[in-house]
């Protein structure tokens, strides 16, 4: 019943923040058979892909295609925090802060 109702209270929002990003990985890490096996190693190709799509959009100019590639990528940095948090190498605040 808690899960059902973490989702519930995410879709009920009208906009989305980084901490819900987080708790949507956590959701998904916990309940999506998909993302449950995903590994560090399994995850590369999906990396690999949204970078070189954002590095395309960068080169055509096209701002609009930039801001939704940079949003999957973000998704990867969290999704490889993640696992990161799971086996208790480091989470996404660690991540945050070795930014600035």
């Amino acid at each position: 019943m808690a899960l059902e109702n973490e989702i519930h209270n995410l879709l009920k929002k009208d906009s989305y923040d980084f901490d819900d990003l987080i708790k949507i990985m956590e959701i998904l890490r916990k309940n999506c058979p998909w993302d449950k096996k995903q590994t560090f190693d399994s995850l590369v190709k999906y990396l690999e892909e949204e970078v070189c799509e954002l590095i395309e959009a960068i080169i055509k100019k096209d701002y609009e295609n930039m801001k939704e590639e940079l949003g999957d990528l973000l998704l990867q940095v969290v999704f490889y925090s993640q696992i990161a948090k799971e086996k208790g190498l480091f989470d996404i605040n660690k991540v945050r802060w070795k930014v600035i």
